[in-house]
Parts: structure tokens; sequence; C-alpha cells
């Protein structure tokens, strides 16, 4: 079996025994926003270079792409938030961080060290409140699919799923704007803006679907 696969197999393996947020077990009656950015360091002309999927509770409620630069509502609470004050800053985030992760990715320059031809990056940032209290505010990176780096903004602790990733995280580490960075959007506007979609959040009750009182 080839090094590659191998690493692939791992690196998935080690994902899946880690959870989709490290070793953040979600307790009952809590509720999270959840960003999922997928960067292209190369794109075609009329392509969009960023797509971001964010949704509260595991229901979408927003799109992005870098093409339209424009957020389209999805859902009863895209309806509900859209042309508020919460959306305006989340359009503003969403095309800033795309560009930071854009410029992440091509200065890792792993076109050349780890791959042929272009990759994709996809991020996901995702935070946690029950009532009013924190529980957690979480980065996991992949690249082209394989599962390879989780940051625990909370405890400022990075996990290597994939062997590759140790110089990336060493670099990263190391990188203390961009580490400000991913703190504050994660732990302060993310928990900002959870709080105030909940206030919106009047879902209609469907088979198997939770509402927010």
């Amino acid at each position: 079996m080839a090094l590659d696969t191998l690493i692939g197999l791992f690196s998935v393996t080690l994902a899946l025994l880690l959870g989709p947020n490290c070793f953040w077990a979600a307790p009952t009656g809590t509720h999270s926003l959840c960003l999922d950015f997928t960067v292209k360091s190369q794109s075609r002309p009329g392509e969009s270079w960023c797509e971001v999927q964010g949704s509260v509770d595991k229901t979408a409620f927003l799109q992005y792409d870098s093409e339209s630069n424009k957020i389209k509502p999805l859902g009863h609470l895209g309806r509900e938030v859209n042309a508020t004050k919460t959306w305006t800053q989340l359009n503003e985030m969403l095309k800033e961080l795309g560009q930071d992760l854009r410029m992440i990715l091509l200065d890792m320059d792993l076109e050349k060290k780890m791959a042929r031809g272009h990759l994709t990056l996809q991020a996901k940032m995702s935070c946690q409140l029950e009532g009013n209290n924190d529980l957690g505010s979480f980065w996991n990176f992949s690249i082209d699919g394989q599962p390879y780096l989780c940051f625990n903004v909370m405890h400022m602790e990075w996990t290597v799923i994939n062997p590759r990733a140790r110089g990336i995280k060493e670099k990263w580490e190391n990188d203390k704007e961009m580490i400000e960075r991913l703190r504050k959007v994660s732990m302060g506007d993310c928990n900002h803006w959870l709080r105030e979609l909940l206030k919106h959040w009047k879902e209609m009750p469907r088979p198997g679907r939770i509402v927010v009182p």
C-alpha cells in the first residue's frame, strides 16, 4: 500500500476517534455555530476561490461565495436574521476571513512540497454555548479532504491529525498575529453571533428537529 494511502487512512481514523472538534463532546441542551470554509489556492475565471456555509445547531442558515461576494440566507433562520446588524457583521467577517485563510494557504507553499497541482483548504470554525456559558471554540483544518490539524482555542492547544502537519503546526504556533486572529473570531465574535442568532431562532417544528425556545 502506498505511503500516501497509509497516511490518509491514519488521518481519517484519528479524526474519527477524536471527533469533529478534537475532544469536544457536546452536552445535551447546548447550542453551536459552525462556519465551514472551503478555500482554493487557485481558481478559474468565474469560479469562486472561497465558499462558506454557516449553520446553527447543524441547521444551515447562510451560504457565501467569493464570486458574488455576498451571503445568501438559507431556511427560516436565514430569513429571520437577513438585513440585521448581525448579518452585516457576518458578511464583512466572511470576506476578511476568507482572504486571511487564502493567504495562509498560499503561504504554506504546499503546491511544491506536498502535492501536485493546486490545493484546497477546508477550515471549520465552531463555538458552543450552554445558556450564557462558553463551552469551547475550535478550528479544524483539512487539506484536500484529509484532516490535518485541530486548534482548541480555549486551551490554546494544537492537535496534529496528519503526520505531515507537524511542520505546519510549528509554523502556525509561532505566528502570533494569526493565532490572535483565530482566537478573536472564534471566542469573541462567534459566541456573540451565536447569542444574537438564537434570539431570532423561531424554528418551525419538524420531525426529528429540536426547536430552540
